[in-house]
């Protein structure tokens, strides 16, 4: 088997950064759900506080919400794409040698809900982050693999496409 897409062929994890990247990118969260955050551990911890009747004690919900959602959002950004020198993509836990991809095309914003949903293949498999706009599918060459496609969401897909080396297939020829 070439790919190790989804379900139990997950490599455990990718390999770390090394200086050869062809691309990285790493899928934070907007800065601006930070600030949303602040307010929401604000409004929680007051609301723990008038809970506990502002009890002495009571300023530590403050200390237990503001890194419990912190956690979240930092988990939320982890994701990372990246090309290696080796020619192989590496999408969150999951890696896919250049060799077994037939054609790329990148999706735009515009096409993203039509890709994700109707028209979506159930075996398909999907590293789908819903804050970044733009995505690239990724369509299999290879017989032992039964995952058609991939669907990969990047800020960049245009780079993302030439670091695999190929042509963006939704591209008229010139």
């Amino acid at each position: 088997m070439a790919s190790t897409s989804s379900g139990d062929q997950h490599s455990p994890t990718a390999p770390t950064s090394g200086s050869g990247d062809l691309f990285d990118e790493r899928l934070y969260v907007p800065w601006w759900w930070w600030l949303v955050a602040a307010v929401i551990v604000g409004l929680l911890g007051y609301e723990i506080q008038i809970a506990l009747r502002h009890s002495a004690l009571s300023w530590i919900a403050y200390l237990v919400v503001a890194p419990l959602v912190a956690w979240l959002l930092w988990s939320m950004g982890r994701t990372r794409i990246r090309v290696s020198a080796d020619h192989e993509l590496f999408a969150h836990k999951a890696h896919l040698p250049v060799s077994v991809i037939d054609h790329v095309a990148a999706v735009p914003a515009t096409a993203k809900s039509a890709a994700l949903g109707r028209q979506l293949d159930p075996a398909a498999f999907l590293v789908h982050r819903a804050w970044v706009k733009t995505m690239v599918l990724i369509v299999l060459d290879d017989p032992d693999d039964p995952t058609p496609y991939w669907l990969v969401s990047t800020r960049h897909p245009e780079r993302l496409i030439t670091a695999l080396g190929l042509r963006d297939a939704a591209t008229p020829d010139d």
